[in-house]
């Protein structure tokens, strides 16, 4: 029971100022465990599926590098397979647009929550100093004007209340900490992200033709039908003007046979 007692005393420095600090370090270490978790063994999960999608891809095997995208769990796979479904069916220069801007996406998961890293780096100390600056007024105002003030009256709640500041000082700390190493991490991801994605698509539009899916059935079907269509057009045509001119034939045979009669 007194334990619980002088714990919530030590948190009540400050006029709340330590609860504050105290959910400050709590946040930080929890998106520090949850990017540590998501950055975990990226960069090799990231080149293994690289390398297994050169390989298939140095020996023309399309849609096994594409399985090998679509069973891997790293992120770097739904960057390849956003060329796949457009390789055949856009031009080069859209592929290349739409595989980067998928990397982009991946960059911008990285650094999810980071900001939350800055924000408490920056602002920990300013809520740490609020508190002590509350606890110096109420250990002033608690004087009695009237009496002589020693230096062991003051010192005491002073000490006090300069906890919140040293507290918010050290949860500062582990902020910035954490929010530079994880940015320098997803920094050196993004990268080796980038260089996997050039190689992935040098690698892809160097593809044959053949080894290519095409835009569709009823396309090749359409111009064999206009041709067959053309040819029956000019067939037809081509009776019509024979008909036509076995026509005019009788028609002048008979015509000269009746000024034959009327001489």
């Amino acid at each position: 029971m007194e334990e619980s007692s002088n714990f919530m005393k030590f948190m009540n420095h400050g006029f709340g100022a330590m609860w504050a600090v105290a959910v400050f370090s709590v946040i930080a270490l929890a998106v520090g465990i949850e990017r540590l978790v998501a950055q975990w063994k990226f960069v090799t999960r990231a080149r293994l599926l690289g390398e297994v999608v050169t390989r298939c891809l140095s020996r023309g095997a399309v849609q096994e590098a594409r399985s090998a995208c679509e069973r891997s769990p790293s992120p770097i796979a739904d960057v390849f397979l956003v060329g796949y479904e457009r390789l055949g069916r856009a031009k080069p220069e859209h592929v290349i647009t739409a595989v980067h801007r998928e990397r982009m996406r991946v960059n911008q998961d990285l650094r999810a929550r980071l900001w939350m890293l800055g924000t408490i780096g920056a602002t920990a100390p300013f809520v740490g100093l609020f508190g002590t600056v509350a606890g110096i007024i109420v250990a002033m105002g608690d004087l009695d004007p009237e009496k002589t003030v020693k230096l062991g009256e003051i010192a005491g709640p002073i000490s006090s209340a300069l906890i919140v500041t040293a507290a918010g000082i050290l949860v500062a700390v582990e902020a910035v900490i954490l929010f530079n190493f994880f940015s320098q991490r997803a920094g050196r991801i993004a990268t080796e992200l980038k260089l996997l994605t050039d190689e992935f698509l040098e690698l892809l539009l160097d593809q044959p033709s053949d080894s290519q899916p095409r835009k569709g059935k009823r396309d090749d079907g359409e111009p064999a039908a206009e041709r067959r269509d053309d040819k029956d057009g000019k067939d037809k045509g081509n009776q019509g003007n024979q008909g036509n001119q076995g026509k005019e034939s009788k028609r002048t045979k008979g015509d000269d046979d009746g000024d034959r009669e009327a001489a």
